[in-house]
């Protein structure tokens, strides 16, 4: 519980703070996400030697209390949402919110709950509270997406009636799972689910938190409220909507499907699990990078984007192999690390030249050399160009599906990453080809310090994340998903 603790008192602090002077509330949410960065980090170490660690609030145990666990899976995650938090505080504010906060501006107090409720989703051992943490996270998002003005509040509205339906889903199906078993710790819950495994109303359940989940994950065709929320929030919000925000469906589909449920679940007759996640995560895929070809706005392209990558990750839950789940796992991180980078680059270019279209980037990597060698680096590994993080994500994947002789996925992942070349050389022929054509453009000189700086560490990750993937995935990754499938 401890990652989760400077979160939260974190943002009542924020809040309390910024009514006395608007930039302390961002060195308390630097603070609080750093302690949740060294409390996640310590924690997966232990856990990964030791095995997983339990904490019933309040002294209740469980199944009538509240259990949080900590095990390799949440603690992976849990460290994930912690160092992009951390990044998106140190961006500047006024570029990474688009505000100049005043007193009482609650920026950093909403960012905060949002980062408390995907912490505590990823802590969660009980179905319910899970359902909280949820709704913690998305209130926030609402709050922060509305911060892109009009056509923001409008994005938020959109977000707000389709999350809603995405949380009635799920807490209706865990309503069903409730009354078949008695019970909504997780734990128990998988104990007790093998001697009913035919029941009408525990499918009905599954069915229905699937569906919810993959509206909270905006998996294909269900992405429709993502593009409008990621594109006209302000960059910050756009990089922890993308990086991690959405991920936190995908964490709960995974926990559920195979911790609670169990893989045989996936493909049970009547309700093909599996085959609904490959095909959907398939069309995500092809429809969200053809769609981002299509975008002239850098951040609507990487929103469609986003939907594309987030395909990856539904592909590799379908396929419920070890591979491909080692490679869904490692693309979450990975595509973490990359689209926060975009946006933020995304961040520093519409804050100096105050650009938003493509086709009028010409020439922006003469003018910005160190922002865009980030940007570069982050491009290059979503097309997934070895040794980068991004081609082991898609190395696992396809060897995943050979594996388990679907060579539809396989051919559809190597062609995706043509699609992403395609948007993405689009995008270097503007920038490092071509000759400044915008007087802004003509007169722009680097972001601030603070944007070049989280670019380039999260450029940097990128690179180390790629060179040690071995490590990562043998330590790490590699044990969740023998334990989950074995």
């Amino acid at each position: 519980m401890l990652p989760l603790l400077p979160l939260l008192f974190g943002a009542v602090i924020a809040m309390l703070v910024s009514l006395w002077r608007a930039e302390a509330a961002q060195i308390v949410a630097i603070v609080a996400t750093s302690l949740s960065l060294v409390f996640g980090v310590t924690g997966l170490i232990r856990v990964v030697g030791d095995g997983r660690m339990t904490y019933d609030l309040g002294g209740w145990p469980p199944p009538v209390g509240i259990e949080y666990v900590l095990d390799p899976l949440s603690g992976f995650m849990v460290s994930i949402v912690a160092f992009i938090g951390l990044l998106v505080c140190l961006y500047p504010v006024d570029v990474g919110f688009d505000i100049r906060p005043g007193r009482g501006m609650p920026v950093y107090a909403l960012a905060l709950l949002l980062l408390t409720g995907l912490t505590g989703v990823m802590l969660s051992g009980d179905l319910f509270h899970l359902f909280v943490m949820l709704e913690i996270y998305a209130i926030s998002t609402y709050g922060l997406v509305s911060l892109g003005g009009d056509r923001g509040t409008f994005a938020a509205f959109r977000y707000l009636l389709l999350g809603t339906v995405g949380s009635g889903l799920y807490l209706l199906g865990i309503g069903f799972l409730y009354f078949s078993t008695g019970t909504l710790n997780m734990a128990d819950m998988a104990a007790t689910l093998p001697t009913i495994a035919d029941s009408p109303a525990v499918l009905g359940g599954l069915g229905l938190i699937v569906i919810g989940l993959a509206l909270k994950m905006a998996l294909f065709p269900l992405h429709i409220w993502l593009p409008d929320a990621h594109s006209f929030s302000p960059p910050g919000v756009a990089a922890l909507l993308a990086a991690v925000q959405v991920k936190a469906g995908a964490y709960s589909l995974i926990r559920i499907l195979f911790d609670v449920f169990g893989p045989t679940y996936l493909g049970a007759e009547g309700l093909p699990v599996s085959a609904a996640l490959i095909w959907f995560g398939l069309a995500g895929i092809i429809v969200g990078s053809v769609l981002a070809i299509r975008q002239r706005d850098i951040k609507r392209m990487l929103a469609y984007s986003t939907v594309a990558q987030l395909g990856y990750i539904g592909v590799g839950i379908g396929l419920a192999t070890p591979l491909a789940l080692i490679g869904a796992l490692l693309h979450v991180l990975n595509h973490a690390l990359m689209k926060s980078a975009l946006f933020l680059v995304a961040g520093g270019i519409i804050q100096r030249t105050h650009l938003k279209a493509i086709p009028r980037f010409a020439g922006l990597g003469k003018r910005m050399p160190l922002t865009m060698f980030g940007f570069a680096i982050a491009a290059l590994s979503m097309v997934g160009i070895p040794p980068l993080a991004g081609f082991w994500s898609k190395f696992y994947l396809v060897w995943g599906a050979v594996d388990a002789s679907n060579w539809t996925v396989a051919i559809v992942i190597g062609a995706s990453s043509l699609l992403t070349l395609v948007y993405f050389l689009r995008l270097f022929e503007q920038i490092f080809v071509r000759e400044p054509e915008e007087a802004l453009v003509a007169e722009a000189t680097e972001p601030s310090g603070s944007v070049v700086s989280t670019v380039w560490i999260l450029a940097a990750a990128i690179v180390l994340v790629g060179a040690f993937t071995a490590v990562i995935v043998g330590d790490v990754i590699e044990p969740i998903a023998v334990r989950m499938l074995g």
